[in-house]
């Protein structure tokens, strides 16, 4: 089993930055895809961003793609999202997550195994 915790979420005005992070325990994340996303109330969960387990290939949503960088440090068994250019619409609370078994649909939510807690993104406008 997997534990994961997000962390780095807060309250930013619209223009601004945060950096997310995600820390396992009881397993390292190194051999594993992992995958961010997002859920704004009465709003189902969206993709937001993925990488490999090598690192070698990184997806990202068309909302999101040119403001948000996601990366990985698998000496730290911590994967990152940072946040640049924020907008009142990126207001949700944000999940990490991991595909122990390395699938090939990681903008699909159901090909995660194990989920974090979330932390809360609110941008004001």
């Amino acid at each position: 089993q997997v534990q994961l915790g997000e962390s780095g979420g807060g309250v930013v005005q619209a223009g601004g930055s945060l950096r997310l992070s995600c820390a396992a325990s009881r397993r390292t994340l190194r051999n594993y895809a992992m995958g961010w996303f997002r859920q704004a109330p009465g709003k189902e969960r969206e993709f937001v961003a993925a990488i490999t387990w090598s690192g070698s290939t990184i997806y990202y949503a068309d909302s999101v793609k040119g403001r948000f960088t996601i990366s990985r440090d698998n000496a730290k068994n911590t994967v990152y999202l940072q946040m640049d250019t924020l907008k009142p619409e990126d207001t949700a609370a944000y999940y990490c997550a991991v595909d122990i078994h390395n699938g090939v649909q990681l903008r699909n939510p159901y090909a995660y195994d194990y989920w974090g807690q979330g932390t809360q993104v609110t941008v004001s406008s």
